[in-house]
């Protein structure tokens, strides 16, 4: 599917006025990681964790702040299983992970940095895991062959956490927006889609998946 100008100059010039505008935010970040890892040797370990996810159809790394335990994460791995299903648990995570990074979404900001490579796009479905993406495929969905993966997009603004079944709903009809809506009101849209999150996550509430 065709990846509209307007959406990738919104998409580079966005994402680095957020890295530059957030980089006291990455100050505090590393400062509140470096002083959990210095006085929790159990907090210790990588600043980034990477895990593969599926955009347009691609497999790629997608980039987030470490919230895990390095021995919850070598617990998981022989499991195939991503880091969500661990995050749901509080004792899984670091000091850092629980008060500082996970109730403002902290851990996600990194993926600015996937953004500005082109892995994902700053509104359109979240990127799944291969194995999940992969279920999908077999089950008949196979839309995230087609689209860019988003930071955030429509399932992330809803309250609570939405059945697997409301964010394909969700994630179809952006994708038909995608195909039918005028570059301009795409645009418009993604605009309206970005206020919105950033209104859900000072209030502390939506999903990021």
């Amino acid at each position: 599917m065709p990846y509209p100008f307007l959406k990738w100059l919104t998409d580079k010039i966005v994402s680095l006025a957020l890295l530059v505008s957030f980089s006291p935010v990455f100050m505090v970040i590393v400062s509140g990681m470096a002083l959990s890892m210095l006085l929790r040797p159990a907090d210790r370990g990588s600043w980034l964790y990477r895990e593969r996810r599926i955009s347009r159809g691609r497999e790629f790394d997608v980039l987030k702040f470490r919230v895990l335990r390095e021995d919850v994460i070598s617990r998981m791995q022989p499991e195939d299983k991503h880091a969500r299903v661990f995050e749901a648990d509080t004792s899984n995570l670091t000091w850092a992970g629980h008060y500082l990074l996970k109730k403002w979404y902290f851990d996600e900001l990194p993926q600015l940095f996937n953004i500005l490579k082109g892995d994902m796009s700053l509104v359109g479905p979240r990127p799944w895991p291969v194995h999940m993406v992969n279920d999908q495929i077999k089950r008949g969905m196979a839309y995230r062959n087609l689209i860019l993966a988003g930071w955030t997009g429509p399932s992330q603004l809803q309250k609570g956490n939405p059945t697997p079944q409301d964010s394909e709903k969700l994630d179809l009809s952006y994708l038909n927006r995608c195909r039918t809506s005028p570059r301009r009101d795409l645009w418009l849209y993604d605009i309206k889609v970005l206020l919105q999150t950033a209104r859900v996550v000072l209030k502390g509430q939506g999903l990021t998946y």
